[in-house]
């Protein structure tokens, strides 16, 4: 994923968090208020902190964007990010030709040129995540130090990121 420099802190703590990451899963509600989860592939983080990806204009996830959720997993860092936030449709050619990659072809067969391909942007609101920044080995450690011990010891950081909307 592309990340351009953020507007303040909390926004660059979340780029930092996925920048490395390359699936997300997107949950919206559907028509009968189900929650519905799908795994996207960010583009970029632009300099307001939105989030792309490719989508196509017939999905319904396209009408169901006032409430959005993002979750990010790298279970090899051990860090989880939840992105609360909404999203809307963007058809910006130019956009898309800027963020066109290959790896999208099997869902868009015409390449950046499919009549369906349009953008998915989404504006974080809020975000919390957890991050452990030691190996695995380290982790399972302090996992069983917080068995023994019977409260979490050692386990890494958890926080809410709260500044994240900087466009409408």
């Amino acid at each position: 994923m592309k990340i351009e420099t953020q507007k303040n802190v909390q926004l660059t703590r979340l780029a930092e968090l996925i920048e490395d990451m390359n699936v997300a899963m997107l949950t919206t509600m559907d028509a009968t208020n189900a929650l519905v989860s799908r795994p996207m592939a960010p583009l970029q983080m632009d300099a307001d902190g939105a989030i792309w990806f490719f989508t196509d204009r017939n999905s319904s996830k396209t009408s169901h964007l006032t409430h959005v959720n993002l979750s990010f997993v790298d279970t090899d860092d051990g860090t989880y990010v939840s992105v609360s936030g909404h999203g809307t449709i963007d058809t910006d050619r130019a956009r898309i030709d800027a963020l066109w990659t290959p790896f999208a072809r099997p869902w868009f067969p015409d390449g950046k040129d499919s009549p369906n391909l349009v953008l998915l942007k989404i504006a974080p609101q809020v975000a919390e995540y957890w991050d452990s920044p030691h190996s695995k080995m380290v982790r399972m450690f302090a996992m069983g130090a917080s068995i023994a011990a019977g409260k979490p010891i050692g386990m890494g950081d958890n926080d809410t990121l709260t500044n994240l909307s900087t466009t409408a």
